[in-house]
């Protein structure tokens, strides 16, 4: 079976990343790669495939044929000046783009834009289409306007991004960040990133779907992080509160329109085979991808106890909650789907050369 990974991360090795980023305190990783740093944060580098080689070497022993590697969250550039945001951007994009081509049956990449700043925004997904070659966009689900409020990325501010992504045909990944920052509670076990991820992205899931944006942006294929876990369980609360206060809601869509939309997917990583079981009832198997979120210890990694790549998937299989062939889908077919849609044949002939020879020299 043709396994790829769609939510994966990626960290430039300690020499790859500009002086100016340490010296700035951006972003760095140290010499030894035990920690990653920003400002006065850090956070230890738990797994060696936080790196390329030993990514590709991880993902061998896990036979994982392809992965979808995602910009990092901590670039997302929210609360930076305009020349700096630009800057890092580009940083970022140029690496994965690197990535890529340098990888090309391995590895897809996704690209980053700060939508504060909306017209290097709209430059830069023209930078990376086309000179970059890359066809997926990462958005955060909330980012800090010039006005210095928070704001959800499904917002009207947002929408001239949305139709230059929708004219190029793009994928996007709608991935949530910077909790800390936007919710005023002490960080205590974990819980920006148990409870508040979650919840930020089940918030730009209502605003993206109430403000009709899978029917206003058709060839838009969007995908939600972590299964959209908190967005599945609360379709019925929107439901009741559309229908209770309809005066609250003027000019929006009703929540269960979307359900099922084609263009709208999540991947797998829910953590917990009942939430999986509610993802594929509420939404669909065909809008679910395959997602590990490694090498980050709330990845599917094998290094967590009881735990291993693809673990929900297999679980889902196992309580009847998929079939095979599902399970397949989500490995492959919806993942292809979802990157690229019905424009699928230079990224089938990319990943799949190295199967083809294969297939051949066993034939042979």
């Amino acid at each position: 079976m043709f396994k790829i990974n769609g939510h994966g991360h990626l960290l430039p090795y300690p020499e790859d990343i500009p002086n100016f980023m340490r010296e700035k305190k951006i972003f760095w990783v140290d010499k030894d790669r035990k920690f990653m740093r920003q400002g006065d944060w850090k956070r230890p580098i738990t797994d060696p495939s936080f790196f390329l080689q030993e990514k590709l070497e991880w993902m061998e022993k896990n036979e994982i044929q392809h992965e979808v590697v995602l910009n990092l969250s901590q670039l997302y550039c929210n609360g930076f000046e305009r020349k700096m945001a630009r800057d890092v951007i580009r940083f970022q994009n140029d690496f994965n783009a690197k990535v890529q081509h340098t990888h090309p049956t391995k590895f897809t990449t996704g690209f980053v834009v700060q939508p504060a700043y909306v017209e290097d925004a709209l430059e830069e997904v023209e930078r990376a289409v086309k000179t970059l070659g890359m066809n997926l966009l990462c958005l955060p689900t909330h980012f800090l306007d010039q006005n210095k409020e928070w704001t959800s990325v499904a917002n009207p501010a947002v929408e001239p991004i949305f139709e230059l992504a929708n004219q190029y045909n793009l994928a996007v990944e709608i991935h949530p960040y910077d909790g800390p920052k936007i919710i005023g509670l002490k960080d205590q076990f974990w819980r920006f990133h148990l409870v508040w991820m979650c919840a930020q992205t089940a918030d730009t899931y209502h605003f993206y779907t109430l403000l009709n944006y899978p029917e206003k942006y058709p060839n838009l294929r969007v995908c939600f992080a972590h299964g959209n876990q908190f967005g599945q369980v609360n379709i019925g609360r929107r439901v009741q509160g559309f229908d209770g206060r309809p005066d609250l809601f003027e000019g929006a869509t009703h929540p269960n329109h979307s359900l099922k939309k084609s263009n709208l997917f999540f991947d797998t990583l829910v953590h917990d085979v009942y939430s999986f079981r509610l993802l594929k009832d509420r939404q669909g198997s065909n809008q679910i991808v395959s997602g590990l979120d490694d090498p980050y210890p709330l990845g599917e990694m094998e290094s967590v106890p009881n735990c291993y790549p693809g673990k929900v998937i297999d679980e889902a299989v196992e309580f009847g909650f998929i079939t095979e062939k599902e399970k397949k889908d989500i490995w492959y077919e919806n993942v292809i789907q979802w990157l690229y849609g019905d424009k699928r044949e230079g990224f089938l002939k990319r990943i799949e050369q190295k199967r083809v020879l294969n297939d051949k020299s066993i034939t042979n």
